[in-house]
C-alpha cells in the first residue's frame, strides 16, 4: 500500500494546512462558489481520518481568516452555516474516534448559532487524545500576537509575571496554540506561495509544502506525497 512507505519514515507530529482553492475549483467546473466550499468541507473530514490513520497527533486547519469577513455577506453566511452543518454531522464520529476539537480565533465574532456549535464540540471532545484537530476560525496571526502582548502586559501589571520571565517559551503560553508543539509541516494548496497571516510565530522552523492541487482535489495520495516530501528534508533548526 502507498502509505506503507510513508509509515516507515518519520511522521510529522503536527501538520498545519492552508486550505485554498475552493472558489477556483467551483469556477473551473462552472459551479457556484458554495459548491466548492461544500466539496472542501468533505476534504476536511477525509483529512482528519487520514491524519489519524497515519499517526499525526495535531492537525491545524485554516478555515476562516479575519480578512474573510470582507467577503460577500451571502458567502459568509453560507460558510458559517456550513460549519454548523459540519459539526452537527461529524461531531459524534469525531468523538468516537477520540478526536479532540479546539478553535483558535475571535470566537466573539461568530454568529450565535455557529459559536454555540463550536462550544458544544469543544466541550464534548475535550478529553480525547488520539488526534487534536485545531480549527482556525476568524483567525489572524498578527491579531493573535498583538493579543498575546496585551495579555502579558496585563499579567505584568498584576504581578503575575515579571519582565525578566518573558522569553520565547513563556510568550508561547499566551498564544492559541499554547498546549501544542509547533507545526512540523505546513501544506498550502492551490499554487499560492504565501502564508496569509497564518501561525506566523509558530512556523519559525516549520517545513513548507506548496502544491498546485486545489483544496477540493486534495486527497489521501496528495497528503502522502506531502509527507514523503517532508521525510526527504533534513531539519536543522538554524544549526
Amino acid at each position: 500500500m502507498i502509505e506503507e512507505k510513508v509509515l516507515s519514515g518519520k511522521i510529522p507530529e503536527h501538520i498545519a494546512v492552508i486550505m485554498d482553492g475552493n472558489r477556483r475549483w467551483a469556477k473551473q467546473k462552472k459551479l457556484p462558489a458554495k459548491a466548492g466550499h461544500r466539496e472542501g468541507a468533505l476534504r476536511v473530514t477525509e483529512l482528519v481520518k487520514n491524519c489519524g490513520d497515519l499517526g499525526v497527533k495535531y492537525l491545524s486547519v485554516y478555515a476562516f481568516s479575519t480578512e474573510n469577513w470582507n467577503r460577500d455577506k451571502k458567502e459568509i453566511d453560507y460558510l458559517m452555516n456550513l460549519l454548523v452543518e459540519f459539526v452537527f454531522k461529524e461531531l459524534n464520529n469525531l468523538h468516537k474516534n477520540d478526536v479532540k476539537i479546539t478553535m483558535m480565533g475571535n470566537m466573539e465574532d461568530l454568529p450565535d448559532k455557529t459559536r454555540k456549535e463550536v462550544e458544544r464540540s469543544i466541550e464534548l471532545t475535550k478529553n480525547n487524545k488520539t488526534l487534536h484537530l485545531n480549527i482556525a476560525l476568524s483567525y489572524g496571526s498578527r491579531n493573535e500576537i498583538v493579543s498575546a502582548v496585551k495579555n502579558i502586559i496585563k499579567d505584568c501589571e498584576k504581578n503575575e509575571i515579571g519582565i525578566e520571565e518573558i522569553n520565547e517559551e513563556s510568550f508561547k503560553r499566551y498564544l492559541f496554540t499554547n498546549d501544542m508543539p509547533d507545526p512540523d509541516l505546513l501544506i498550502r494548496t492551490s499554487g499560492e506561495i504565501r502564508l496569509s497571516n497564518f501561525l506566523l510565530y509558530q512556523i519559525a522552523y516549520t517545513e513548507f509544502y506548496f502544491t498546485e492541487v486545489l483544496w477540493p482535489d486534495f486527497n489521501k495520495n496528495e497528503l502522502v506525497k506531502a509527507i514523503e516530501n517532508y521525510q526527504l528534508r533534513k531539519r536543522r533548526y538554524g544549526n
